[in-house]
């Protein structure tokens, strides 16, 4: 078969997805969307909203319509990196054994990503970069493929750990979870105070979205728009020479190479989700805000003025 009816196959299978989440998930499509494009470019998410939105019971749907395992860990100022990923015992006959931790899943859910201490934060660096990890000088690699959604709540910062930007830059996107619509605020309770449940069909196996993840890979990207990722993530840099004058006045630091990286191999998966075959400037703008929101280090000017990493980035385009 050859590339592009592969991906046209992959393709109606991911509109099918679309379909099974829509089961148990109201709304939030563009959330899921953002979701599904980290998926399937083989990058991280870190989701940022309120309690009671449906973060668990979000990632939980995508992990069964995909037919991957998942694993949920509530991370906790006294939770370990042993308590994450594994520990070596000593067995009935004397022979140290491994137990695998949680992390040894295909879809980890990091909940409240920064209430725990960097020690036990810095556990999943390795795990979410090189997709293995070393513990007690043995080498394990992780199951593939293999995707960390960590949340983080934006209310309560009291007693919490903020993510260094080393470890924030390894997200892929970030994304703004939102309150629902009225409408889509009936439908859930609709859906959620009587006896039936919905049950999600697995629509995709691992292999096949190793396979999708592959076939994202070989899209050709033209230079023009390779070169205006690298020059939109440029702009962010005040010291840069191309900047922008609201960035010299607004932020401190920029996005680094990793964010061009990002951009197009998001804006590929875009592009074939919405049934292009070659991403363009409006595919790279789509998903730009969500990949530079994190990247973006505001000053004291702007948190003073009350302007907004968005609106900066829009001032990009």
């Amino acid at each position: 078969m050859s590339d592009v009816a592969s991906l046209k196959q992959h393709l109606k299978k991911y509109e099918t997805l679309k379909q099974e989440i829509s089961k148990v998930i109201v709304g939030q499509d563009a959330v899921i969307e953002q979701i599904l494009i980290s998926i399937f470019s083989g990058g991280h998410s870190l989701l940022v909203g309120v309690p009671g939105l449906a973060k668990t019971l979000m990632v939980n749907t995508i992990a069964k319509a995909l037919g991957l395992d998942f694993k949920r860990i509530q991370f906790t100022p006294d939770l370990m990196p042993s308590d994450i990923l594994g520990s070596e015992i000593l067995d009935t006959d004397r022979q140290f054994k491994f137990i695998k931790g949680p992390i040894f899943s295909n879809i980890i859910l990091a909940d409240e990503i920064n209430r725990t201490p960097p020690k036990t934060q810095a556990a999943l660096l390795e795990a979410m970069q090189e997709r293995s990890v070393t513990i007690a000088g043995h080498h394990y690699k992780l199951n593939t493929p293999y995707f960390v959604l960590a949340t983080q709540n934006p209310i309560e910062q009291e007693g919490t750990y903020p993510l260094p930007e080393a470890q924030l830059d390894r997200f892929m996107f970030s994304i703004n979870l939102t309150y629902p619509s009225f409408e889509e605020e009936v439908q859930v309770v609709k859906l959620t105070t009587v006896s039936t449940t919905s049950e999600v069909e697995v629509v995709f196996s691992a292999s096949e979205i190793i396979d999708f993840q592959a076939l994202i890979r070989k899209i050709p990207v033209p230079d023009n728009v390779i070169e205006y990722a690298v020059k939109m993530v440029g702009k962010t840099r005040p010291d840069a020479s191309s900047t922008i004058p609201i960035i010299k006045k607004y932020v401190d630091w920029g996005a680094g190479p990793r964010a061009s990286q990002n951009l197009i191999l998001a804006a590929k998966t875009y592009a074939v989700i919405n049934g292009k075959l070659s991403p363009d400037i409006e595919d790279v703008q789509a998903v730009a805000v969500s990949i530079l929101r994190h990247r973006i280090i505001k000053n004291y000017k702007a948190e003073a003025d009350g302007v907004s990493v968005e609106s900066i980035i829009e001032n990009l385009f």
